[in-house]
């Protein structure tokens, strides 16, 4: 078993990790944020990963011949769409913020009101 790819995944998400924490921007703390959630998609693949196994299309290989998880593939690929999402809407929101506060400091942004 090769801990590379899961060596990589945590050391991106703990560096994400580490730019969400000590982030004085907006949109650093948005792009930190994705490059933690990209180490889900390593993960995922590491995961489903099969030494000499082939992609999982059945039709043009030969039956009892190893193929990949698909349904892991699918996680990724969900997961690659809904972090595009996610930076999407936060960007919209760091702009609309920019927009009504003329800052992306969070530490100057007032608290809400209750």
């Amino acid at each position: 078993m090769n801990v590379l790819p899961y060596a990589i995944a945590v050391w991106l998400f703990l560096a994400g990790l580490y730019g969400v924490a000590t982030s004085r921007n907006l949109i650093h703390l948005i792009v930190c944020l994705s490059v933690a959630q990209s180490s889900t998609y390593i993960l995922l693949i590491a995961i489903g990963y099969r030494q000499g196994a082939g992609a999982p299309i059945f039709m043009y290989v030969p039956i009892g011949t190893p193929a990949v998880d698909p349904v892991v593939q699918a996680l990724a690929l969900t997961d690659v769409v809904v972090s595009a999402a996610m930076t999407a809407l936060l960007l919209a929101v760091a702009v609309r913020i920019y927009k009504q506060t003329g800052t992306l400091d969070p530490q100057k942004l007032r608290p809400l009101r209750s």
